[in-house]
């Protein structure tokens, strides 16, 4: 059994990072799939524990209606901060 399977997270977040870091994330999933894949490694989180953090998942990507969401890896943003006067529009 590979290593990352037996990675137990002791938060909803922690866990979510797992599989992205696993590249779970690389296609689109219901959060369905996500409580079966989590489940196999020991991990149980309640709905509305793994609803808030899947929200929160700045590296996800949502698409779909309410109880019919999937969530794909986040396309790579820069972390550089932009000058104020850069987000607003207005030249230098």
């Amino acid at each position: 059994m590979a290593n990352s399977i037996k990675r137990v997270a002791k938060s909803a977040p922690e866990a979510l990072n797992h599989l992205w870091q696993e590249g779970f994330f690389r296609a689109w999933r219901k959060k369905g799939a996500m409580d079966d894949h989590l489940a196999k490694r020991g991990n149980h989180f309640s709905a509305p524990e793994l609803g808030m953090a899947l929200v929160r998942a700045r590296f996800l990507t949502r698409k779909g209606g309410h109880g019919n969401y999937e969530y794909i890896q986040a396309p790579f943003r820069s972390r550089r901060k932009t000058a104020p006067r850069e987000r607003e529009g207005i030249g230098l």
